[in-house]
């Protein structure tokens, strides 16, 4: 029973009402006034307990007991089935002549008010390359450039500058160790993502790791001509995510995620050249000095040197 904040009675004062009037002789209205209820209150929880001892004290559901225009039981299992097959609420709803509102109601009751509840969420499928370069993902967050404190300081939307532009934030980040390599570059086209591509090889390879697979999501840049051609001269093999699913490419995501927190919005800045200048040395405090949960607690270069067979 939930009982409201401000409720006279409980179903113990209930009973202990009752009780004074059958059984210590009570008047009607001096027990009422003792429990600060009407005589009308008193006296139907005292017609309560006369129609038997079976009969409690708590509060029964305020529904009415016929409802002719209740929904049939086959009208319901029809949107159901209707609505399995991916149909909108509206669509059902002119389906079966009946109101939006109804058909709503019923598919929140059934638990199907979302489309997401008619498939069951996807296990979480965690993998780990066991070489550093086996695998290294590449992904791209556009930011608004920056003139002036903006409004996740200040709080005020209404002096934000729109319409100056865009940075682009290229990273790429080794699955086994958590390497990251990061640049900030003026836009998303396959002539900036591959340029990236080819520095952020030669600087892995500068620490002894040779890539050998990139994974990328469908973005325009990453199946461009110029992407596929630098892919082809390096040998690598290029590995895509699926359609509309971002965690097949996790790592780089969840970089990116921590990357906002710790460095975009970390602090204001009053330009994108001060944000820009920042991202070198935040990756840097990354990759050498950040302790990582995944890998045990280790920093991506003390991840790296452990796989190589390096001293640290």
């Amino acid at each position: 029973m939930n009982v409201h904040k401000n409720a006279r009675q409980t179903p113990a004062g209930r009973a202990l009402m009752v009780s004074r009037i059958l059984d210590e002789g009570w008047p009607v209205a001096a027990a009422a006034r003792a429990a600060g209820v009407s005589e009308r209150t008193a006296h139907k929880w005292l017609g309560r307990r006369r129609r038997g001892p079976s009969e409690d004290f708590t509060d029964r559901s305020s529904a009415p007991r016929r409802c002719p225009r209740r929904t049939s039981p086959p009208r319901i299992a029809e949107i159901e089935r209707l609505r399995r097959q991916r149909m909108s609420s509206v669509a059902i709803a002119r389906e079966l002549g009946m109101p939006r509102s109804t058909v709503g109601a019923l598919l929140r009751r059934l638990g199907l008010g979302k489309l997401s509840a008619l498939e069951p969420r996807e296990p979480v499928i965690r993998y780990e390359r066991e070489r550093p370069g086996e695998l290294i993902h590449l992904d791209i967050k556009s930011l608004g450039k920056i003139d002036g404190i903006g409004h996740r300081i200040t709080g005020d939307r209404a002096s934000r500058k729109r319409g100056i532009g865009w940075d682009h934030l290229h990273v790429a980040i080794d699955d086994a160790s958590r390497l990251a390599y990061t640049e900030i570059l003026p836009s998303l086209t396959g002539e900036d993502a591959a340029a990236f591509l080819e520095r952020a090889l030669a600087w892995y390879a500068r620490l002894g790791v040779k890539v050998e697979r990139v994974m990328t999501d469908n973005g325009s840049a990453y199946v461009s001509r110029r992407f596929a051609q630098t892919l082809k001269a390096a040998g690598l093999r290029h590995v895509r995510t699926r359609p509309f699913r971002p965690r097949t490419n996790g790592k780089a995501e969840r970089f990116i995620q921590t990357s906002l927190r710790e460095w975009a919005y970390a602090r204001p800045y009053v330009s994108s050249d001060q944000r820009a200048a920042a991202i070198g040395p935040w990756t840097d405090a990354y990759n050498l000095i950040r302790p990582h949960a995944g890998i045990g607690d280790f920093s991506p270069w003390q991840r790296l040197n452990n796989l190589l067979g390096n001293d640290t």
